[in-house]
């Protein structure tokens, strides 16, 4: 099976820091390339991978600002499309833009929708929903007026985690800064709880930042460590107390709160999204409705066995579960 992964370029893939696209594009290649798939990974030319790699844009464009986005998507995009007759799957990991070439190559599409930035992107989704094949990462996230072939949780590579079974002594904060994520609020959980918290990620949102986070860092409770590559990763998720994770908005997935719980950490999350199917409530964290019941859910966070929380998030968002349940969706389009 000779098997396309069209990436986004908005990142390295994998990412140095920031990038859940492109990661979970790098873990189902690298997982594929390990079990002997033939493999070409559409990325940026600075990416890592032991398959083979085809790039247009030489480093991404978040990273450059004098490259245009719009530009060098579609220039991306349409040099995989072009070489689409040498395989036999495509798989789509860069949203809504490569469904309007489907309906003018052969090779059958497999889109994994990694969430909905606007309702009106729905348009392009309903409009090739006869022609490509739609994966959502949640039973949360779908919309009525699609069809999907499957769910596929997002994997994350085993092997980068290590799990600590010691209790942490602060709290962390994990994740892109802005009000969706509930950075602010997670800032309020730990001043009512009298714990430390520890805020890492990319400032998505500056003025978010400049008023509802900065006035709050003081480098003692409240500390700023800005974004974590995989080693700071790792360091700052297995070392927790708690994963704080209190969203603003439905989640399609959440891949920090599967990392957190790989290390043995459990997550007090907002119950919203895709929350549910990730955590088990009581097992691997508590799912709570505010700031509030989240201070109350800190004094539980002793009675989750970390073992349990390892082996949950390993048997359910591996990647090597992923690769095969991946493999399941492709046998199904290729054999339609």
């Amino acid at each position: 099976m000779r098997i396309a992964v069209l990436s986004p370029i908005c990142w390295r893939t994998p990412p140095s820091n920031y990038g859940p696209w492109e990661l979970v594009a790098s873990n189902l290649t690298e997982g594929l390339v390990a079990i002997g798939m033939d493999v070409t990974l559409f990325a940026t030319g600075n990416s890592l991978t032991c398959g083979k790699l085809e790039y247009i844009a030489e480093h991404p464009y978040e990273e450059d600002r004098g490259m245009d986005p719009k530009v060098w998507e579609c220039l991306h995009i349409s040099h995989m499309m072009e070489m689409a007759e040498n395989f036999d799957i495509i798989h789509n990991h860069y949203d809504f833009l490569p469904l309007t070439y489907s309906r003018l190559v052969s090779t059958p599409i497999v889109t994994t929708i990694h969430g909905f930035s606007s309702e009106k992107i729905l348009a392009v989704y309903k409009e090739y929903n006869d022609k490509v094949r739609y994966v959502s990462i949640s039973n949360s996230d779908r919309s009525s007026e699609l069809d999907y072939i499957a769910t596929v949780y997002n994997g994350i590579k085993v092997e980068d985690f290590v799990f600590n079974k010691n209790d942490g002594n602060y709290l962390l904060f994990f994740g892109r800064i802005h009000h969706d994520k509930g950075t602010h609020e997670a800032i309020q959980i730990a001043k009512k709880g009298g714990m430390k918290l520890v805020i890492s990620g990319i400032i998505q949102d500056r003025k978010y930042f400049d008023s509802m986070v900065k006035p709050y860092i003081n480098d003692k409770d409240i500390v700023f460590a800005g974004a974590a590559g995989p080693e700071k990763r790792n360091d700052l998720l297995g070392n927790a107390y708690a994963l704080l994770h209190p969203i603003n908005f439905d989640e399609p997935f959440g891949l920090s709160v599967a990392e957190s719980m790989m290390c043995g950490t459990p997550v007090i999350a907002f119950n919203r999204g895709s929350m549910p199917e990730l955590i088990r409530d009581g097992e691997t964290g508590f799912l709570v409705e505010n700031v509030d019941e989240a201070v109350e859910a800190l004094k539980k966070i002793k009675k989750i066995d970390p073992y349990y929380c390892m082996e949950w998030s390993r048997k359910n968002f591996s990647r090597e579960r992923m690769v095969n349940d991946y493999i399941n969706v492709y046998k199904m389009v290729l054999s339609k």
